[in-house]
């Protein structure tokens, strides 16, 4: 309803390049620039001016955008209100997450709406936490359980609505004959000799380990790189480093590795947030989706 063209600027502003905006809209390169070209002589200003290789936004191709983003949003509140008018009790609902947030929160929400809503479908993808609002934006998700890293949008972003669901504290994780291991709790200061195991490869969480050392008063000496919490818990298991690992995380049962709960000021922690685009969480499926999460992040906490 709303002219595409809009939304292929949109996303060409959310991921930087020509390129990288067909990829993300399974478009060819020269089909986004020829529309570009074409919206601009439909509205009668430049929208890009070359900057070296690439393209920059001009001035008055941000000002469009601005407006697009009111249009996109109204009409989420649109769909949602037409959508009123219906049952809302059936459709196909797309959640994204990080991957402790689908085991913990995404897929116990989403079979708990599935038990409530039996006429609903599913989908979820495991995605970082960086690809997340690419994904709503271009819409090929709905729902994304993220964690806020500097790179994600302010919570003013006129683009999406976020809602917390959770704070979810992060443990020290060691070999199980590691002198912190017998203690139960320490400060994350007393591991700043280790070695940590991890990877900047899993964005978000090594961020986390890198804002949350440097609080502490030290930086973290690199050791083996492993992205999936299963080769990072074996690793930490055979005595090749320790981790911080989110409190959802699941440890096999066979490692011999122990939690430490980290005390002192601040502990650290990450927030993850439900992220819509604005507007659409008025829509009843959406609406629910985001209801059984917060009642799954509800639980969580308590326990």
């Amino acid at each position: 309803m709303i002219d595409p063209r809009l939304q292929t600027l949109r996303i060409l502003r959310e991921e930087g390049t020509v390129t990288a905006a067909a990829a993300r809209l399974h478009l060819t390169a020269s089909t986004v620039s020829q529309q570009l070209r074409l919206l601009a002589r439909d509205v009668g200003v430049e929208l890009l001016e070359a900057d070296g290789r690439r393209v920059r936004l001009t001035a008055a191709a941000h000002t469009l955008l601005d407006h697009a983003d009111t249009l996109y949003a109204e009409w989420e509140r649109t769909r949602a209100d037409l959508a009123a008018h219906g049952s809302g009790d059936a459709g196909h609902l797309r959640f994204c997450g990080v991957s402790t947030a689908i085991a913990a929160i995404i897929a116990p929400a989403a079979a708990a709406l599935l038990r409530t809503a039996p006429k609903v479908t599913v989908h979820v993808s495991e995605e970082e936490s960086d690809d997340c609002c690419p994904l709503l934006l271009a819409d090929s998700t709905d729902i994304a359980v993220l964690i806020p890293t500097e790179a994600s949008p302010p919570p003013d972003d006129a683009r999406f609505d976020q809602q917390p669901i959770l704070d979810e504290p992060q443990d020290l994780l060691v070999p199980a004959g590691h002198p912190l291991a017998g203690r139960g709790e320490a400060h994350l200061s007393e591991a700043a000799r280790e070695r940590w195991v991890g990877s900047p490869e899993r964005a978000d969480q090594y961020r986390l380990l890198l804002s949350a050392c440097a609080a502490a008063g030290f930086t973290p000496r690199a050791g083996p790189h492993a992205k999936e919490w299963f080769a990072i818990s074996a690793l930490v298991a055979h005595g090749f480093g320790v981790c911080l690992i989110p409190r959802l995380a699941p440890i096999p049962p066979e490692l011999a590795v122990t939690r430490v709960r980290l005390t002192g000021r601040p502990v650290p922690s990450r927030r993850l947030i439900a992220c819509v685009r604005r507007g659409s969480e008025r829509q009843p499926l959406i609406a629910m989706g985001l209801e059984a999460l917060r009642a799954q992040g509800r639980i969580r906490t308590a326990e």
